[in-house]
């Protein structure tokens, strides 16, 4: 456990508590996120597929106080009744194969009583920015073929405008036309088919494909693994270089000679000097002489 200390500092802690952060939100946030609408989009592509070749049905058969379904999406349905007098209404900011363009909606009075919203399809707006001239929808009655559609919702801050003389809305939902209108519109709206009394150029079916989502949700889980094993990899070549670090430290001492310490010093050794006369009377008296009156020579 000494050899792993250094975890302890505040740049690897702070790596691994990224990394556990990071592998969190790929397992429970974006992987998920992406797998949800893989399953949406194959449920909606088999709900178009299926739609296909059913029979139409009268919509007041799908409906009730509540709207539609949302397992009912993209059914082919007819409704028979009226268009609502004065109920245009413009949908702004949409695309239409990469081109600006706005979509018509009006309110449709079944003849059950029930007032539901239809798409009526989508117009080319005229220099870029301004809706053209919309006609209104034929009076009297009318039998309409199209799709359940479920409505979109809302964003906060995104509230319907009137602009160039028409109401617009970013959002093509029941609740908020209604409030538009003053009327009272059953949940989801009709989708008008080609060629129907009051249409405009159709919205196009969306592709019958799943998507990447699959693939981005796979890929989000794989990430979420990897972060981790990532990490274990880093602390594993570090715990290595350290490991190396010491034994070369270690070899480096072996090979270097130790002094001892605070040993006191040896003495050298005097060479051996020739032997020294035996002192006499003689000698005593010569060393005095010399040493007042200097050395005979």
């Amino acid at each position: 456990m000494r050899r792993l200390k250094f975890l302890l500092r505040p740049g690897w802690v702070i790596l691994a508590l990224l990394v556990g952060a990071f592998a969190y939100l790929c397992f429970t946030v974006l992987a998920p996120w992406q797998l949800g609408k893989n399953s949406s989009t194959s449920e909606r592509n088999d709900r178009i597929a299926a739609s296909v070749d059913a029979e139409q049905i009268p919509i007041e058969q799908l409906i009730g106080e509540d709207g539609a379904a949302p397992e009912d999406e993209w059914r082919r349905v007819t409704a028979t009744g009226s268009y609502v007098p004065d109920s245009t209404v413009l949908v702004r900011l949409r695309s239409v194969d990469g081109e600006p363009a706005y979509e018509v909606l009006a309110g449709f009075r079944l003849v059950d009583g029930h007032e539901i919203l239809v798409n009526r399809g989508y117009v080319k707006p005229v220099d870029g920015t301004r809706p053209p001239e919309v006609a209104d929808p034929p009076a009297g009655p009318q039998t309409l073929s199209g799709r359940v559609r479920m409505s979109e919702g809302t964003v906060p801050g995104k509230d319907p405008v009137v602009q160039d003389g028409f109401r617009q809305v970013y959002f093509v939902d029941s609740g908020q036309v209604s409030q538009v209108l003053g009327t009272d519109l059953v949940g989801g709206y009709l989708q008008l088919e080609s060629d129907q009394p009051g249409s405009f150029e159709p919205i196009a079916l969306p592709q019958l494909d799943a998507g990447p989502y699959l693939s981005y949700g796979l890929q989000w889980l794989a990430f979420g693994i990897m972060a981790p094993l990532g990490l274990a990899y880093f602390v594993r070549a570090e715990v290595r270089e350290r490991r190396k670090e010491r034994a070369a430290a270690a070899a480096t001492s072996a090979k270097q000679p130790t002094e001892p310490a605070n040993e006191p010093a040896v003495a050298v050794a005097a060479e051996p000097s020739a032997p020294t006369p035996p002192e006499t009377a003689e000698s005593k008296v010569a060393a005095k002489l010399a040493d007042r009156y200097g050395k005979h020579r």
